[in-house]
Order: C-alpha cells, then sequence, then structure tokens
C-alpha cells in the first residue's frame, strides 16, 4: 500500500519539475498536522524524492525549502489548534481512544520544552502530537516557533539527503 501511494507522487514530480515543490510542501504540510499525519506518511515520498535528487533529476533547494516551510506551518496549525481547543482536543480521534496521550505529551513538553519540539519532529507519532500539546499547555510563542522551524528545516533536509546517500550506497553497491 505504501509504495500504491507514495511511487505515482515521485512520479509525477519527477515528469513535472515545476510541481515538485508545491508537491512536497503539501505532503510535508499535512505529515504535520495534527491528525490528518496518521493518513499521510510524507516522510517516504520525501526520501524517495531524495534520490530523485541525487541523481541529478530535481533540485535540491526549492523542494528542501517547500518541505521545511510546510512542515513548519503544519506544525504551527497543530500548535495554534491546542491553544483554541485546549484539552476539549483529547475527544478528537484519535486522543479520544488514548486518553493516557495529553498527560504523557505534557510531561514530555515539561521535561524537554523547546527541544522536545525538536525531537518530537524526528518520531513519527510524536511528529504531529507535541506540537497540539505545546499549544495546549501554552508553550511560549516565539520558543514554540524558533524549535518548529529550526527542526523542519533539519528534518527536511534529513530525509532528502537520505535519500540521496541511500541511492548513491545503492550505485556503489551494483557496480
Amino acid at each position: 500500500m505504501f509504495e500504491d501511494y507514495v511511487q505515482p507522487i515521485v512520479d509525477f514530480a519527477r515528469a513535472h519539475e515545476v510541481w515538485a515543490a508545491p508537491i512536497v510542501f503539501a505532503l510535508a504540510f499535512m505529515e504535520s498536522l495534527a491528525f490528518i499525519s496518521l493518513l499521510v506518511p510524507a516522510w517516504g515520498a520525501l526520501v524517495l524524492l531524495g534520490t530523485v535528487i541525487g541523481a541529478g533529476e530535481l533540485n535540491f533547494w526549492p523542494i528542501w525549502v517547500a518541505g521545511s516551510i510546510g512542515a513548519a506551518l503544519g506544525d504551527w496549525l497543530s500548535y495554534w489548534i491546542g491553544c483554541k481547543l485546549e484539552r476539549t482536543v483529547q475527544h478528537i480521534w484519535p486522543l479520544s481512544r488514548h486518553p493516557d496521550l495529553i498527560p504523557k505529551g505534557e510531561a514530555f513538553i515539561r521535561k524537554w520544552g523547546a527541544a522536545g519540539i525538536f525531537i518530537g519532529r524526528f518520531f513519527g507519532p510524536l511528529r504531529a502530537a507535541v506540537p497540539l500539546v505545546a499549544g495546549i499547555f501554552e508553550m511560549p510563542f516565539w520558543r514554540f516557533q524558533i524549535a518548529n522551524f529550526v527542526s523542519a528545516f533539519v528534518w527536511a533536509g534529513v530525509l532528502l539527503t537520505l535519500g540521496d546517500v541511500v541511492s548513491k550506497g545503492f550505485m556503489l553497491l551494483w557496480r
């Protein structure tokens, strides 16, 4: 199923370079958005697009910037939802099925603070939940946003570079 979803996106981006950055923006935004992130595994598309970039078929810079900004805006919206809905968010699926997640998220944010935003970006289930919890528990806006944008640029760069490294590794192995 994962390959059925990701490969057509990568093929389209490869064939229509002008759409690569907007596609990556949308995927990173959805992957970072609370609740929607469960349905959109964008990290795989970013890694595969990194292999295409590594092959010289796409330009790294606009895709990296688009993915970074998309991820940061998804987290920003999740943070805002947390600020506005506060604890009522725990009555929305999937949080309604896992009542322990909000207290665990609070403990994580209290322990790690802004570093928790950075750490959460790199762990799938935490990626969209941590900003939501940061909003619920009113992490200071600028502290959140600095950690959010820095981690988004690092995250997108790591995924795209990982794809490039993997593709070059395979080329060395198959020679």
